[in-house]
């Protein structure tokens, strides 16, 4: 299964508190939707995160590849019971490595 990955968002101090980061986001999802993608991950702020359906990545039974506390690594489903049937650790495209 093809999913994204969400790099944390992040907005300026000076232009925070504005709803950028909100409008980033929800576009963001919006055209991995379009795309055809069916889940999205995101290693971020486990209290910014859920207000756009995020939820932990470890129930759906899915684990990052490196070590980081459970609430920070969160899951989406952009078409629902996406995640129902998949379980492991998530394997990140080489765009991602050092």
């Amino acid at each position: 299964m093809d999913s994204l990955a969400l790099a944390p968002v992040s907005v300026l101090p000076g232009y925070q508190k504005r709803g950028i980061g909100s409008q980033l986001c929800l576009e963001a999802l919006r055209v991995a939707k379009a795309h055809g993608f069916e889940s999205v991950f995101v290693l971020g702020h486990p209290a910014y995160y859920p207000r756009f359906g995020f939820e932990k990545a470890s129930d759906f039974d899915i684990q990052p590849p490196f070590d980081v506390p459970d609430e920070v690594f969160m899951a989406l489903e952009l078409k629902e019971d996406a995640l129902s049937n998949v379980s492991g650790v998530i394997e990140y495209s080489s765009a991602f490595d050092g």
